[in-house]
């Protein structure tokens, strides 16, 4: 159980893996796509928050406002404004063309810089206060000139100044009823129903029993989650009613209803909260996390008599079975199946609660709303040797509950495993952030607590940090990363700790994960390079230049689902390849390693043209009178085809 990992449950949302591999200290490599984002969004992401769209009331309206440029759109939490903003956007410039802002972002003074459809999700309520007419018409005019366009999204109680109300829309959402037959029939037309099928689910949308339940539960999620269980019980034969009960487990009432009724019972207690804080995971991890926790939130209650044994009953030295005590709090364990590894495969059955939505609500209910039990939850967390999943199931977890939590200290509770020695703890914290980041409210508390731990002299803080940006976070938002990386470079250190070396690579190979991604990155290597030899930054630089000349970087072998070399930059970016080239042939650490990679590049017929070897060839010449080592590099090639000509002639 040492080596490999093992991916199980709802952590909301595909996964998009780096690697996955045996490590001393454990970790798993995958990153979460972000849901929200500064800076570009990607087409195929744009075209999934789009699928099963319904055009809501307030869409024409909206519509037709954009044509200023600008519309402050104000909705109630949960009504898939941020969806509707998206379709907006898309209409006008693709779904390549939106990019996203961010929340903090002072829009007086921000003007765009391309043609695209710009998106700023979840405006704070005092920069909201400062929008007023003179400014928006402004930037709408700015907007104009760029051939742009901007959305923004406001909470129904943002306060706009009075002269504001011509750049505003409310957002009606779209009728539940609509949005869940939208979605089946999408997936009839996909094949995933047939006609049968359909018609039997579009029966049991039209039943009173969904129709009450849609009354109470109007929101456009809510009709998402009940076509998804419609869409299952069409494929099982399952009875709406069992739909139904599923959906409402986990509804807030439900998971206090379940809390107060556990509330006298250590072992169902500490069983509710395994199975929430960890989703998914395997049968030994939750027994293992409730026995950790059992003991930190207090021994049970003492049984009256029970060393006593009565004439007619016998004690009962085992107990309940784990089937016994899973059924009494709601939840079942799955089918076993294999887990992948790199060297193995071995068996795991996960447990998950019955109910959709159940693990977060219970979970946010018991941490938040329960005094010392989030230090217990950390305690038992602590008491865990690494099982594969563990820092990605627990971090999503950590992190939703965390964005409903208030006041200074709410990300304080993350400093105990940031600081940990062990990699999977603060594997678990950079997930938890990235998480976290999601949330306009929380976005910019978590930014400034990034920055303090990047600049902090802990070692292992600055590994959390560069951990954090190789993840959704460094996704989302790739400049802050690419910033954050640096400072986490300026340690006091001459020498670049190990560590930090492994955790900052695997940060820049996360972010080469995305095409758009590349030119900053490659950027901020020539500028590492060109920091004062011996400095982390250029230890740093050099490994990454060293590892694209000789093979790729990330190294085969590292993690890294995107690979890149001194070939393909100079093909695909010729302008950065270029300056790398440059300076690695002028820097007598990475001369070698360069000349090498040039070398094979020449070498290969196709890779030659394809990187346009020689117009490379000639600007190395033009800019050789002040750079000895391009000097050195063109007179050894010199050198060596004026060889390889005698001795062809010669023979």
């Amino acid at each position: 159980m040492d080596s490999g990992v093992a991916l199980m449950g709802d952590v909301g949302g595909d996964f998009n893996f780096l690697h996955i591999a045996a490590s001393h200290d454990g970790a798993i490599e995958g990153i979460l796509p972000p849901r929200l984002r500064e800076g570009p969004y990607p087409a195929e992401q744009v075209r999934g928050r789009l699928y099963g769209f319904v055009e809501p009331p307030s869409y024409a309206r909206c519509r037709k406002a954009l044509d200023s440029r600008i519309v402050l759109l104000t909705a109630r939490a949960g009504t898939g404004v941020s969806t509707a903003a998206f379709a907006l956007l898309a209409e006008r410039h693709g779904e390549g063309g939106v990019t996203g802002l961010d929340a903090m972002a002072d829009l007086s003074a921000w003007r765009p810089k391309d043609g695209r459809g710009y998106l700023l999700q979840g405006l704070p309520v005092a920069s909201a206060r400062s929008l007023d007419d003179v400014r928006l018409a402004g930037l709408a005019e700015a907007l104009r000139g760029a051939g742009a366009h901007l959305v923004v999204t406001l909470a129904q109680d943002a306060r706009l100044p009075s002269d504001a109300s011509r750049w505003e829309e409310v957002h009606n959402p779209p009728g539940p009823h609509e949005v869940a037959e939208r979605r089946l029939r999408l997936v009839a037309d996909e094949g995933g129903l047939d006609g049968s099928q359909l018609d039997a689910a579009l029966r049991d949308l039209a039943s009173p029993e969904s129709t009450d339940y849609l009354t109470t539960h109007p929101l456009p999620g809510d009709a998402v989650d009940l076509s998804d269980g419609l869409l299952q019980s069409a494929q099982t034969s399952a009875p709406i009613g069992a739909v139904l009960e599923d959906l409402l487990t986990g509804t807030e009432d439900a998971a206090r209803s379940a809390l107060a009724q556990a509330r006298h019972s250590a072992d169902k207690v500490s069983l509710m909260a395994a199975v929430a804080l960890l989703p998914g995971q395997d049968r030994t991890v939750i027994e293992q996390f409730a026995t950790a926790m059992r003991p930190l939130i207090g021994a049970r209650a003492a049984r009256a008599g029970q060393n006593e044994t009565s004439e007619d009953q016998s004690p009962d030295i085992l107990g309940p079975s784990f089937e016994e005590r899973l059924e009494a709090i709601g939840a079942r364990p799955l089918a076993p199946h294999s887990s992948p590894s790199d060297r193995y495969r071995y068996p795991v059955q996960p447990i998950v609660f019955s109910g959709r939505h159940r693990s977060a609500t219970l979970l946010r209910h018991l941490w938040l709303d329960f005094e010392g039990m989030p230090e217990a939850l950390w305690g038992a967390l602590e008491q865990l040797r690494y099982q594969p999943g563990l820092d990605l199931a627990a971090g999503v977890a950590i992190g939703r509950v965390l964005a409903h939590a208030t006041g200074p200290g709410a990300l304080t509770q993350l400093d105990r495993f940031a600081s940990s020695d062990d990699r999977w703890r603060r594997r678990l914290v950079a997930v938890a952030l990235g998480e976290l980041v999601q949330h306009p409210l929380v976005s910019g508390a978590v930014k400034e607590h990034m920055r303090r731990w990047s600049s902090r002299s802990s070692v292992v803080l600055r590994c959390t940090v560069a951990e954090t940006c190789g993840g959704s976070y460094g996704l989302a938002r790739p400049a802050v990363a690419l910033k954050l990386l640096d400072n986490v470079l300026d340690g006091s250190s001459a020498e670049l700790d190990a560590k930090l070396r492994s955790a900052v690579s695997f940060a820049l190979g996360a972010l080469l994960t995305e095409e758009g991604n590349h030119i900053e990155v490659l950027e901020a290597v020539t500028r590492w390079l060109e920091a004062g030899r011996g400095t982390p930054r250029h230890t740093l630089a050099v490994h990454v230049i060293h590892s694209m000349s000789l093979s790729t970087f990330p190294q085969p072998g590292t993690p890294g689902a995107v690979r890149i070399s001194l070939a393909r930059t100079l093909e695909r970016h010729p302008a950065q390849g270029f300056a790398l080239v440059v300076l690695g042939l002028d820097d007598p650490a990475t001369y070698e390693a360069v000349a090498q990679g040039l070398g094979r590049v020449e070498a290969d017929p196709d890779m030659f043209q394809r990187t346009a070897f020689d117009h490379l060839l000639s600007e190395l010449s033009r800019t050789a009178r002040h750079r000895r080592g391009v000097i050195r590099f063109l007179l050894g090639r010199h050198r060596d085809h004026t060889n390889a000509s005698r001795r062809r002639s010669a023979s």
